[in-house]
C-alpha cells in the first residue's frame, strides 16, 4: 500500500466516529496495538523533544524501506505514534520525506488536540522525517 492509501484507510476508520470521545476511545485501542519497543531503544538518545509526554522513536532501514519502533508513556501519545508508524512503516526513505500527511487534518486531529499535544505530534512527525532524510543523504553520499 502506498501512504496516501493507508492515509485514506485511516480517514475512513475515524469518520465512522461522530464524536471525539469515540475518537480518542480508538486512539487508545490503535496504542494497544503497537508493538512493543526494545528496551535498548527507551533512552535519552531516542527520546522527542517538543514533547509534553515521553516519545522514544527508533528506525532502521531494512531493504531500502524504513521501519518505525516507538514507544510513549502516554496513552493518547502512544496512539498518536501508532498512527504515524502505521502511515509511514515500510515506505523508502524519499517516500516518507515527500509525504503528505493529510490525514491528520481530515480526521480533525489538529484541532481536537491540545495546543502541547499538537506540539508532540509535530515533534513526532519531524522526528519520523529527520530520519528518513538521513538515510536518504547517506544514500547520495
Amino acid at each position: 500500500m502506498t501512504i496516501d492509501e493507508v492515509q485514506n484507510e485511516v480517514i475512513e476508520e475515524f469518520s465512522s466516529f461522530d464524536d471525539w470521545m469515540d475518537k480518542y476511545n480508538y486512539l487508545i485501542e490503535l496504542s494497544k496495538d503497537l508493538p512493543i519497543m526494545d528496551a535498548v531503544h527507551k533512552t535519552d538518545q531516542y527520546l522527542i523533544q517538543g514533547c509534553q509526554s515521553r516519545v522514544w522513536i527508533n528506525a532502521e532501514l531494512k531493504d531500502g524501506k524504513v521501519y518505525y519502533s516507538a514507544d510513549s508513556d502516554a496513552i493518547i501519545a502512544k496512539g498518536l505514534i501508532a498512527l504515524l508508524v502505521r502511515v509511514l512503516n515500510g515506505h523508502t526513505p524519499q517516500e516518507i520525506v515527500d509525504a503528505d500527511l493529510y490525514f491528520i487534518d481530515r480526521i480533525g486531529m489538529k484541532e481536537n488536540l491540545t495546543p502541547t499535544r499538537a506540539n508532540g505530534l509535530l515533534s513526532m512527525i519531524k522526528q519520523m522525517r529527520m530520519y528518513a532524510l538521513a538515510y536518504v543523504a547517506s544514500a547520495n553520499k
